[in-house]
This record gives structure tokens, sequence and C-alpha cells, in this order.
């Protein structure tokens, strides 16, 4: 009797042992940018103080992520417990009631230190969708060796006459060294990110107030003649194929004069990867003097699919990868300058952090300068700035974004992919029914 009983206790004890060491698996579908690589790295920290979760990362290029994420949300196919989305998605998408809301975050989560401009463009009536794990405008980023050996000096706020004199005075192709470098790859987060920017500062608008496309104005010409003129004659070879991590690369190694793009890369090209990492400098977006720098808004943030069927252990994730002490945790492996930017006042009140990076301060500014509800100079119906805030945008922009790379690669003219760009627009609006 005595040994039945010790056998039963055994096997009940084996069977709660099994339930405690129960796991629920989160899936979590993210960018290959350095930051989401770096997150993945330290989240077994995470899973360290969270025996009961396992995480299960799959990383893709941004146009990847964003067709794969797309395709499973829309249909509820519960294939992801987490995704990574921007600010163009969260207000749509939850809207649609395809994202969970972040409410009931811990107390210590401190919801209200997330920089306003990025908390609000992550958030639609008044509740937070998108937790931001980094938050950036654009800037201008340069290398100062090249300028003192040409006489040159970066103003703080460069127009694009100054840019383009520039670029052309630095190009060196003989030692592999090109005037300037930005995104050609086509996508509507890509080339059309950068050139929607661009377009802004020459005063060009994607729609009137009747939302009737503007793409075959004189601004978006001149935008786009000047774009594709600067990379022909001084930009790197096969520039149709390099988005935003090719055309880091060539900064890194050196062989880019002046590179336009997102802040967040300044903790990159000064890293210890980073050959020129001691003669990088830092000046706001171009503008044309029209009141409009051809800087954005945007963040990566960690968002819940309603399809998921594990949303409490993903909250609990994105309420640790997005949190103060995980950027602390950065900063104590890594250093204070590889600490995820742009979403936390904290961070920019941070002595430690100023000093540490020396794009901190031009990254705050140009995040606060940017104003989504009114991104262009004459009056448009849309806000967003590097998109616009529809649903039909991210079909517009890739179908356009691939006009604008093949003539940059020198297969349509100009004028005809602005032509086809104009239709193409014209055409998803009208099925969209925005014009009566």
């Amino acid at each position: 009797m005595t040994l039945r009983i010790a056998a039963a206790f055994t096997l009940a004890m084996l069977a709660g042992s099994t339930l405690a060491r129960a796991e629920t698996t989160l899936t979590i579908a993210t960018e290959d940018n350095g930051d989401m690589i770096r997150m993945q790295a330290l989240s077994q920290a995470f899973e360290a103080d969270n025996p009961d979760i396992k995480l299960d990362w799959l990383v893709l290029d941004e146009n990847e992520l964003r067709q794969r994420v797309t395709t499973d949300i829309a249909t509820k196919g519960g294939q992801f417990d987490i995704v990574t989305i921007g600010t163009y998605e969260a207000p749509i998408w939850a809207e649609r009631g395809w994202l969970v809301p972040l409410d009931n975050l811990p107390k210590s989560y401190d919801v209200d230190d997330i920089l306003p401009p990025i908390r609000e463009a992550l958030s639609f009536d008044g509740e937070l969708y998108g937790a931001p794990f980094y938050g950036e405008s654009a800037f201008t980023m340069y290398r100062t060796d090249l300028f003192e050996q040409a006489g040159l000096e970066m103003p703080e706020k460069p127009t694009w006459e100054f840019i383009k004199d520039a670029a052309r005075k630095l190009d060196d192709e003989s030692n592999e060294v090109y005037g300037i470098c930005l995104r050609g790859k086509p996508g509507w987060g890509e080339n059309m990110a950068f050139l929607t920017a661009m377009a802004n500062s020459y005063g060009a608008r994607w729609f009137d107030m009747d939302w009737k496309p503007q793409l075959d104005s004189v601004a978006w010409t001149a935008t786009i003649t000047d774009y594709i003129e600067l990379m022909t004659e001084v930009g790197p070879p096969d520039a149709e194929a390099n988005g935003y991590n090719e055309n880091l690369a060539l900064f890194q190694s050196g062989k880019c004069a002046i590179w336009i793009d997102a802040t967040a890369a300044g903790q990159f090209v000064i890293d210890a990867e980073s050959n020129v990492a001691d003669s990088v400098g830092f000046a706001l977006a171009p503008d044309k003097g029209l009141g409009k720098s051809a800087n954005w808004l945007w963040a990566w943030a960690l968002a819940i699919p309603a399809g998921s069927e594990h949303q409490d252990a993903a909250k609990r994730f994105i309420a640790w990868a997005t949190s103060k002490e995980y950027l602390e945790l950065v900063a104590e492996k890594e250093g204070w300058s590889d600490v995820p930017p742009g979403t936390r006042t904290s961070l920019y009140e941070n002595q430690a952090y100023l000093d540490a990076a020396p794009f901190a301060k031009i990254t705050l500014e140009s995040i606060q300068a940017a104003d989504p509800d009114n991104p262009t100079v004459e009056d448009v119906p849309y806000t967003g700035i590097q998109y616009v805030v529809i649903p039909e945008f991210q079909g517009i922009g890739t179908a356009v974004g691939q006009r604008f790379a093949d003539a940059l690669a020198g297969e349509i003219p100009i004028d005809e992919a602005l032509e086809n760009a104009q239709w193409v627009t014209g055409k998803v609006i009208e099925r969209a029914r925005f014009l009566q």
C-alpha cells in the first residue's frame, strides 16, 4: 500500500513538473535591421526571466516583411503573435480591428515617456496599438574628412542646391567614393519614402484637395529629374538595387561622401564596424527654401495581431522589449551610442547618451520638426509625410516606386515614369471611390 501511494505521489509530481515547464511559443515577424537583430540576441535575457515563454523569430527584408505580415493579419491567419509594423500601418490596421490595443501595460512602462509625435503616430482613437523600439526622422550624413579636403563646410540646414554641388565636387569614382548615396530600391517604404519626402521639399504633393493625383506636376518632374541626374552622375552603380541596408553598407565602407536617410542610421555609421566612424558629420535633411525639409516621421514598432492566441504573453514581451530597462540593457552590453533612438523623452535627457551619440540632438530636432498633419507646401486632404495614410497607398507606392526605379536604371524615360505614375495612382483612387 505504501509503495502504491509513493508511486502515485511520484507520478503526480512528475506531471506537475511537466505542466510547470509548459511553454508558450511566440512567433515574431520582424525586419532585418540592426536594432531588431540586436533585440533578437538580447532576448535571451527575457527568456531567462520568463521560462514559460519561448521566442521564435522570422527575420525578413522590409518588402517581404510587409507582404507576409499584411497577408496574414488581414485574414487573421494567426501565423504571428507579434509583428513589426510602422506608423503607416498602425492607425489603418487598428481601425479595421486587426490589432490588439496595448492597454494595461505595467505602470513602470511609462507610456507617457514615449516621444509625443511617435506615440500619436502609433495610436488610434487615443489608444496605443504599437510600441516603438525605435523612432526616426531623416537627416544628412557626410564625410567630414572629404569635406575638409575639398574646402567645403556643411551647413546645419543644407539646401538641395548645396547638396547637389557638394556631391559633384566630392565624387571620386576612381577611388570608389561616390558623391552621394540615396535609396533606389523600389518599394513604398524604400525609394518612395525618400522620394516622397524629397518631393515635399520641392513643393510637390500626391493629391490636391479633390483627391486628384499630382504626379504630372512641375514639382514632381523637378524632383525626379534632379534625383536621377544626381544619382546617374555621382551615385553608385546599380543604384536601383540599393535600399537603406545597402546604402548603410556603402557608407560604412567609405564609399559615400553624402548619404541622406533615416536618423536611425546614426548609431551604425559611428560604430566599430564603420570604416569612417571618426569622420562622420550630421546635418538636417535638405530643403528648397519653400518651408519644408526632406525629413519624415517613422517608427518601427511591435504590435499584436488580433488573430494571436497568445496575446497576454505577447504583451509581456513587448513591454520588456520597448521599455526603459531594455534601453539600459543595450547600453550595458553595447554602449549608450547603440541604444535604439527616437522613442523616449527620458533618453534625450540622459547625459550619458547625449555624450555618446553625436547624432542625438539633431535626431530629436528632426523628429520634433516633422509634421504629418501638414506635410506639404500646398494643402492636401491626407496626413503622412513620406507616405499617404490611406490603405491604398501601399499598392500605389509600390507601383510608382517600380516605375521610378526603372527610370533610374535607364530603362524608361523620366516623362514616361511620371505619366505612368499619374495614371496608376488615378486608377487606384478611382476604384477606391475617393473621387465622386
